[in-house]
């Protein structure tokens, strides 16, 4: 197939030419005039699945041939001749090895690192040594590092890397995946070395980024019939460019983040120039003038003065950069509907179109985008597994040993699609849509099985009172404390997700390990179960994060339900694939390219010294994948230009295309970018028109009048002041029947700070004596609060603000006992209005009787007290209760005098402020309420939303229903709705 040479045989295909495509069209040529057999000698070894798919679709055009025989790199080790070297350690067990040796290492020395970072640690350690038998350095190489510790940090780093070298020792008995992989192309370099294979061998689409790869690829090049083909080769870089990244100076270590830096280091190694590789194949790239135009921008620094030498030969750059737009939308979300448009676009033309990003949440949006279509891209990627239906559920039920069970976790589990999926799941359905309900109304905020069974009790659904025994039985009570065993823990977590999905009925694991992301879950866990045994006893919340690492690395996809034309490519996938239109999203600083993850081992210097990979390296990575793709046809450049918080930065080589374009006036440039904006612009209005608001008029004020025999003819004294400020509330609540849900995550709110702290004060007078003191409310307050009250916090600080006017409160209710004969508490009261048929409700807290039979009336206040203004015009609650009491309208209290009533603050601190009866006399009070509910009797009277609140910003339980906001209070009411 090739004649023979003395340097070693490389050839190269340039950018924007259809890797795949080209190499296959280069072996046929190259096998003109053979026999049919000459081809299935060949041995293609190429870098990814992906691309052997493409090849082998190539190959099956329709003609009857032989293929060559297709291999990966990574498959080379699976091969018989290969059997003496031990097979690989799973990666997973090696991990769970290290964390144990970390562990120990932390338990004999606490200073040396958090036990919090137990995981990270063993996960980087793990990276470190993959990556030290990979590039083929040793311990000793680490080790010799002259490093000048002045923080103590190398020392401490040093015991953490120690535990590597034990891994390393035993490397040829247990070797990990890096460490087989370069044993493997050892073995396969020395056997071609000693006996070279008379087929050709053609290594074709690595860039040799790896040291084992460089390894083999170098190795290949140099046989009889061998040959490697390098992807996307500048050709449009000058010779003194290559020799820049040629040269070896500690200087020159920055040249790893440019595109071409990874050829350049492999072909110096092998003695070669650049400009002397050959192409392998003869074909066009999709645009030559542009590739000129990025090559000259992305070119190593410095390079301002490259520009100014070589810009003006760039010809007119309009023309060049004729298949590139340009989209600097604001936010993300408008350059994720932006994409999402134009891909439907391809898809009705039938045109392949992908969107290739490293932001994964980016693509997430331009999925939900795509969803108003019902198109479903073909994601490479997939959806990681945590995030998968079983991988959700797995980490919730780990979660029940982590924490108490509180109402809000209680409810996502009762409510997830895996939940009692094996038997009854609409019965389960609509049990757990009456446990909510109840839940939100009354509690409690951490369930248990004594409240699932009250609610049972009180429920009259059919199998209720089995249905929560179940739930009380497999949901409470799971909390782990301390440390426990890991293969008990795990085998305990896995039979509770199994039991938890069967549902109440049956044997089984219902539908937890069905479909694809069920049988990836279940892969991790038989994968992670024989591991356990090496981990030390964790608690639940360090298996819970070894849970969710260990998700977090398998991945789900479907290949069966994307759309064919709108496709979703990792940076690697843009490689060995074609399409009509490419879109590079996310062009931002920190997204393309990543930012390198920090490396608690080694600093670059130290990294370089060792002989292990820099930083730069990825960026250098990700900068071939962009210079490849820029390359293609059609090409959206996108990029936001804020993040959800702050100004973004656009991409250093966008940066670098777009300041070379603006400097080159002489060939167009600034006209050139406005054309890509134009193009990009043109994209950003028709997104924006797109999600343009529907002109609709804005809802009126509303200001119902229902008939007048469903208004209400029953309220409670404090919703006097709701049918005063807010009469709208009122018929939400009584005519239309409506109550807002409560929140499912219950809190130490406010209501519940006001009845726990009524009962206080209520308990300590009931048993009032001349004995009572301070301590005694204090102790009273502590008794009550750790009885009703489920957060510590909440207890211990109201507890406190008792303490703090305890003293105060016991002295003021020594003079107030003085002057009672008796005192009731929370007594009912009922008023009826004979002439308008309706009736007031009440619930004192609290009436004492003095010796003459006068009425003191008492409320007490945690919250704010009402000003004198206030009870006057809109708060009449207390002056209400006093004319009440004045009518012998109370239960067992006949009409009497009102001596005062007075509102006790018990809130931050006590307070005393009366009603002003003075002001406004009982007799008033009941005539103006009676004029008040008239005045609701009369048809045309509606009940305005929002008429006289305290505050503009004032909430109202019904604000959304009455579409507040869509009107204001200057508004003017509207009746029109429900009239008589």
């Amino acid at each position: 197939m090739f004649d023979p040479q003395k340097t070693p045989r490389i050839f190269a295909l340039g950018l924007g030419v259809d890797f795949p495509k080209a190499l296959v069209a280069g072996l046929r040529k190259k096998m003109q005039g053979q026999p049919p057999e000459a081809m299935a000698r060949i041995q293609l070894i190429v870098n990814t699945a992906r691309m052997r798919r493409r090849v082998s679709t190539l190959f099956m055009d329709g003609t009857a041939q032989l293929l060559p025989q297709i291999t990966l790199l990574s498959d080379l080790g699976k091969d018989p001749k290969f059997n003496a070297i031990p097979q690989a350690v799973s990666p997973l067990v090696r991990r769970i090895e290290l964390i144990s040796l970390v562990d120990a290492l932390l338990r004999q020395n606490p200073s040396l690192a958090a036990r919090s970072s137990l995981f990270d640690l063993a996960e980087s350690l793990a990276a470190l040594m993959d990556e030290m038998q990979g590039e083929g350095v040793s311990l000793a190489d680490i080790s010799n590092l002259e490093v000048t510790d002045v923080s103590g940090h190398w020392a401490r780093a040093q015991n953490f890397i120690g535990i590597v070298g034990r891994f390393l020792d035993q490397s040829q008995e247990a070797p990990d995946t890096q460490a087989r992989a370069r044993a493997v192309a050892l073995a396969q370099i020395t056997e071609w070395t000693h006996n070279p294979p008379e087929h050709p061998v053609i290594i074709a689409g690595s860039t040799g980024s790896r040291g084992t790869t460089a390894l083999l690829m170098q190795a290949a090049a140099n046989l009889p019939q061998g040959a490697v083909v390098l992807p996307g080769f500048d050709r449009d870089m000058p010779e003194t460019v290559w020799d820049e990244l040629i040269a070896q100076s500690p200087a020159r270590m920055a040249a790893e983040d440019h595109p071409q830096y990874r050829f350049a280091k492999m072909l110096q190694d092998l003695s070669i120039h650049p400009k002397n590789v050959p192409n392998w194949h003869e074909t066009a790239p999709a645009d030559s003038a542009r590739n000129k135009v990025v090559s000259l921008a992305l070119r190593p620094v410095p390079v301002t003065d490259g520009w100014l030498r070589d810009g003006p030969d760039l010809g007119d750059l309009p023309s060049a950069m004729q298949g590139i737009t340009l989209l600097e939308p604001q936010t993300a979300r408008e350059e994720a509907l932006a994409i999402a448009m134009r891909l439907r676009m391809a898809a009705e033309e039938g045109k392949t179109a992908a969107l290739i990003t490293p932001d994964r949440m980016l693509t997430r949006q331009v999925t939900a985008a795509l969803d108003r279509w019902d198109i479903k891209p073909d994601d490479s990627a997939g959806m990681p597994l945590q995030l998968s239906p079983p991988g959700r559920f797995l980490r919730h039920v780990i979660e029940l040993f982590t924490r108490p069970l509180d109402a809000e976790a209680l409810l996502t589990l009762l409510k997830h699609p895996m939940t009692h999926s094996g038997s009854e799941r609409g019965a389960h359905l609509l049990l757990t849509r009456e446990l909510e309900l109840s839940i939100r109304k009354n509690g409690p905020a951490f369930p248990d099985a004594a409240s699932l069974g009250k609610w049972a009790k009180d429920n009259k659904l059919a199998g209720a009172a089995e249905w929560a025994e179940w739930v009380a039985q497999t949901f409470c009570g799971h909390m782990c404390e301390g440390t426990q065993n890991a293969v008990h823990l795990a085998e305990r977590h896995i039979d509770l997700a199994e039991r938890i999905s069967q549902g109440r009925i049956g044997n089984g694991s219902g539908e937890l390990w069905n479909e694809g992301a069920g049988r990836e879950a279940l892969k991790q866990w038989e994968a992670l179960h024989p591991a356990l045994d090496a981990l030390p006893d964790l608690s639940a919340r360090d298996y819970a994060d070894l849970l969710g690492g260990i998700l977090s690395r398998g991945e789900v996809r479907n290949p069966d339900v994307g759309h064919p034309n709108v496709l979703i490519w990792g940076t690697l996938e843009a490689r060995v694939q074609g399409a009509d239109l490419l879109i590079l999203a996310g062009l931002n600083e920190g997204s393309w390219p990543e930012a390198p993850s920090p490396d608690p081992w080694l600093n670059r210097r130290m990294r370089a010294g060792a002989g292990l990979l820099l930083p730069e390296r990825r960026i250098g990575l990700s900068a071939h994948d962009f210079e490849q793709a820029i390359a293609a046809p059609e090409v959206w450049l996108t990029r936001a230009q804020r993040s959800d918080d702050a100004q973004t930065v656009p991409s250093r080589w966008l940066n670098r295309l777009t300041n070379l374009m603006d400097g080159l006036k002489g060939q167009h440039g600034p006209e050139a970018i406005k054309q890509m904006q134009a193009r990009g612009n043109a994209w950003l209005e028709r997104a924006r028109q797109l999600e343009a608001p529907i002109e609709t008029p804005p809802a009126p004020r509303p200001s119902p009048c229902p008939p007048l025999e469903v208004r209400p003819n029953k309220l409670s004294v404090t919703e006097i002041k709701t049918l005063v400020r807010d009469p709208y509330a009122i018929y939400a609540k009584h005519v239309l029947g409506l109550n807002p849900l409560e929140s499912l995550v219950k809190t130490a709110d406010a209501r519940l700070r006001g009845i726990a702290v009524h009962q206080v004060f209520e308990d300590f007078v009931k048993n009032w004596d001349d004995t009572r003191t301070a301590g005694d409310l204090v102790a009273l307050a502590r008794h009550i609060f750790a009885k009703d009250v489920d957060w510590p916090s909440a207890r211990l600080m109201w507890a406190a603000r008792i303490a703090r006017l305890a003293q105060d409160f016991v002295f003021e209710e020594q003079q107030r006992q003085q002057n009672t004969v008796s005192s009731h508490l929370e007594v009912k009261g009922e008023s009826v209005l004979a002439d308008l048929g309706f009736t007031l409700t009440v619930k004192a807290d609290r009436i004492d009787l003095d010796a003459r039979s006068g009425a003191h009336l008492y409320d007490y206040k945690t919250g704010q007290i009402p000003s004198k203004s206030q009870q006057i015009a809109f708060d009449m609650q207390l002056l209400l209760e006093a004319a009440m009491a004045e009518r012998g309208d109370f239960e067992g209290l006949h009409p009497r005098h009102i001596e005062g009533a007075t509102y006790l603050g018990v809130g931050a601190g006590l307070k005393s402020i009366a009603a002003p009866l003075d002001e406004k006399p009982t007799a008033q009070v009941w005539k103006e309420l009676f004029k008040l509910i008239s005045d609701y009797q009369e048809p045309k009277k509606g009940y305005t939303a929002r008429r006289a609140m305290e505050k503009s910003k004032s909430f109202g339980r019904y604000d959304q229903l009455s579409r507040f906001g869509e009107w204001d209070e200057t508004t003017r009411p509207d009746n029109s709705g429900v009239t008589p």
